[in-house]
């Protein structure tokens, strides 16, 4: 789905505060999702990211801020009120109950005839694939039908906004791989807004139209997975982000018209760096550049010694110490292989290289 940037936010996050004593959990200015948008908080353990997602939910109170869904402000409003779809990461399906009534549960309440639940749990299973499992337990299906069956009850709801709180982390990681595929299927399918909640980079990477980047509550950077992942704002996004190469470096010259500053790096190397902002001859620095971007050369301009070697079918994996820096190399299997203890260059011109002030 094509997401036109004039568009009106759908769900709007302003202003949501959340402490639990001193501990601030979630301090949030603002975070947008247009319709049908994916948006993915994305963090470690800790970040605020489920607190953000249970006060989206109504299941906590925030001690500030608005949450507001499609120009209706929700945020004093019970979670039943809110017409929202959740998936928990335990799934959270009845195993007294048959699939059919676990997606039904909800639905029951809502005044519907006979017909019409009928009519809404079999289209929400066949969404899922699990047509003709309507009388199983949850003991006669694998993890894999349990969260379709959890997805299945979200969505008969037709809910306003999907909210996924960690739902693979119980899965194996090729059926991880099936369930991400299926589930961004399906929220494309219904044009979902949807928030999912990761500490996966992966998932995060291969599932969103827009990724929150969250540390010690706050947000660190919002944009798309390309964004996020190939122009990080801050040293910390781009060590989250995927693997990331972070070079000490002092700057030695900026050229104002080339936009470059000149950069000496660990192991006395000097390099050109695109930079748009002027920066302050002894200024220090870290020169970011990915694994992929880099290439091992004997011309190359930075020199170090190789430590480790995995291949990993399609690619192998270079550890090389530049001074005191370990650098991450990934190059494509068959190009040659180098061995550990040799001495190399690193090539690193014409790449995508960012800097970071220190």
């Amino acid at each position: 789905m094509t997401h036109d940037p004039t568009d009106p936010p759908f769900l709007t996050i302003q202003g949501l505060r959340k402490s639990y004593g001193s501990v601030v959990a979630a301090d949030i200015q603002r975070l947008d999702a247009r319709r049908g948008q994916l948006l993915t908080l994305l963090g470690p353990s800790g970040c605020g990211k489920t607190t953000t997602l249970r006060c989206i939910a109504g299941l906590v109170n925030p001690d500030a801020g608005a949450i507001v869904v499609d120009g209706r402000n929700i945020t004093a409003l019970p979670t039943h009120r809110r017409n929202l779809g959740m998936v928990f990461q335990n799934y959270a399906i009845f195993p007294h109950m048959t699939v059919y009534d676990n997606v039904a549960y909800g639905l029951r309440h809502r005044g519907l005839s006979r017909q019409q639940l009928r009519s809404r749990v079999d289209e929400a299973l066949s969404l899922v694939e699990l047509t003709g499992f309507e009388q199983r337990y949850r003991h006669q299906l694998s993890g894999g039908q349990q969260q379709r069956v959890a997805l299945a009850r979200a969505v008969a709801y037709q809910p306003d906004v999907l909210l996924l709180d960690e739902p693979f982390s119980n899965l194996d990681a090729k059926l991880r791989k099936t369930m991400r595929l299926q589930v961004r299927k399906l929220q494309q399918r219904l044009q979902l807004t949807t928030v999912f909640v990761t500490h996966d980079q992966q998932e995060a990477l291969s599932l969103s139209d827009v990724v929150a980047v969250m540390n010690d509550g706050n947000v660190e950077q919002v944009g798309t997975p390309a964004e996020v992942y190939q122009t990080p704002d801050s040293e910390f996004v781009a060590d989250f982000i995927g693997s990331t190469n972070l070079l000490p470096g002092v700057v030695q010259a900026y050229e104002v018209g080339m936009q470059e500053a000149v950069v000496t790096v660990e192991g006395g190397a000097s390099i050109r760096v695109p930079h748009d902002q002027p920066l302050s001859v002894g200024s220090q620095v870290k020169v970011l550049c990915k694994p992929e971007q880099l290439r091992l050369d004997p011309a190359g301009e930075l020199r170090g010694v190789l430590t480790a070697a995995a291949y990993l079918g399609s690619v192998i994996q270079y550890q090389v110490e530049v001074g005191a820096t370990n650098l991450e190399v990934v190059m494509p299997a068959g190009n040659g292989a180098f061995e550990p203890g040799a001495t190399v260059g690193i090539d690193v011109r014409g790449q995508a290289l960012r800097l970071i002030e220190a």
